[in-house]
């Protein structure tokens, strides 16, 4: 007869676990979430970045108030009719109640330590940050704003490519977003790409790598294929850290890595250059 026995976790025990515990994607360590939150959703015990929220991303990098939001309305439709397991309107509405938001991009004006700019900023929790035709509107309008008052554009990218649900529309945002920023370029204003974990496909082909300055947070996933997919096409091993920030950052990829810590103080030093 057994003395003791194993009992399993209920659900609710579980969940508060869970609210005040993260575990590290990289190191495995037990982070207590109030000191990740304070360390910026960093790992304090290897410097892994956690994925972040777009409004958490703006309130971290924009001085305090002086963001405002842009389109915060535009939202997507079905154009195609699309449907895999569930329809693309489901999982839109899914996605929205998730978020928040309309769709996988915020755009604003705001500042950063004092120098006015344009800031966009893609959010990983929705469709996977995926560009689809509200995301490649909110870009070419923010330029074209940036353009209006003469300020600066930065882009947070974080996304796994063009949206399939919206087919051929979704991949001519490719087009449009970098035809836009080729009118800031001959504007001669300034556009900084920011990369961060994960930003591949579509994002990565067009305005992604298109940046005056191209930067990424430490140990992002950056390309166009991942890979696996890379790895199966070729046959052959992959170099180590292929893909990563580092490794472009030495292949002359990007232009810097820089920690989340110290990326407000980086770009507004960026900003002050250009505007200066």
């Amino acid at each position: 007869m057994a003395w003791f026995k194993k009992r399993e976790p209920a659900a609710q025990e579980v969940k508060a676990v869970d609210a005040l515990w993260s575990k590290c994607n990289v190191c495995n360590e037990i982070i207590y979430k109030k000191e990740l939150e304070r360390n910026l959703n960093v790992c304090p015990k290897c410097g892994y970045h956690f994925p972040i929220s777009a409004q958490k991303r703006i309130a971290i990098v924009a001085d305090d108030g002086s963001f405002r939001e842009l389109d915060r309305d535009l939202a997507p439709v079905d154009p195609i009719h699309f449907r895999d397991t569930k329809r693309y309107l489901e999982r839109l509405k899914e996605a929205q109640k998730k978020t928040g938001l309309k769709d996988a991009f915020i755009t604003g004006k705001g500042n950063i330590q004092g120098s006015p700019v344009m800031i966009g900023v893609f959010d990983f929790s929705f469709l996977g940050g995926s560009l689809g035709s509200v995301v490649g509107e909110k870009i070419a309008r923010m330029v074209e704003k940036a353009m209006e008052e003469r300020v600066g554009v930065i882009i947070f990218s974080s996304s796994g490519g063009a949206r399939m649900q919206e087919g051929i529309l979704s991949l001519m945002q490719m087009a449009k977003t970098t035809a836009a920023l080729s009118l800031l370029r001959r504007e001669r204003l300034p556009y900084i790409s920011v990369l961060t974990d994960p930003t591949t496909g579509g994002v990565t082909a067009s305005f992604g790598m298109l940046g005056d300055v191209i930067m990424a947070e430490p140990g992002a996933l950056i390309g166009f294929a991942g890979p696996r997919v890379i790895k199966e096409t070729i046959k052959t091993d992959l170099p180590p850290g292929f893909q990563r920030a580092e490794y472009l950052l030495k292949h002359g990829m990007i232009d810097l890595i820089v920690e989340r810590r110290k990326l407000k103080g980086v770009l507004g030093r960026l900003l002050g250059l250009f505007y200066h």
